[in-house]
């Protein structure tokens, strides 16, 4: 066999195109108001039809994210509001089991003297 024929055969790859993020976002509306199918919103941008694929799932995920956020907790993730939630609830638990000590310590030296 000749070397030829053993190599493989390869494409040259296009350079990667990177999207500004407002990019991203013209794009993502354009999929939303149904400007154009993926394959053609690919190619008005220069990209992959990957791209406008994942594009609408990091949007999606995005919007969902900052729409599940709870009031009067902006810019906390729901994971950041859960730790926030859980850590007041360690605080809670720490101050009770505190109360139920000083009252046992109280209750037991009482009936010492009993």
């Amino acid at each position: 066999m000749s070397d030829q024929s053993m190599s493989k055969k390869t494409t040259p790859r296009k350079k990667r195109r990177v999207l500004a993020p407002s990019q991203k976002y013209e794009m993502w509306v354009a999929m939303l108001t149904g400007q154009g199918t993926q394959r053609e919103i690919a190619t008005k941008y220069g990209v992959d039809r990957s791209v406008v694929v994942s594009v609408a799932k990091a949007a999606k995920t995005g919007a969902l994210t900052a729409l599940s956020a709870k009031p009067g907790r902006p810019g906390l993730s729901p994971e950041q509001a859960e730790i926030v939630e859980l850590r007041a609830e360690v605080e809670r638990l720490k101050a009770t089991v505190t109360e139920q000590a000083v009252a046992l310590y109280l209750h037991e030296g009482k009936a010492r003297w009993d």
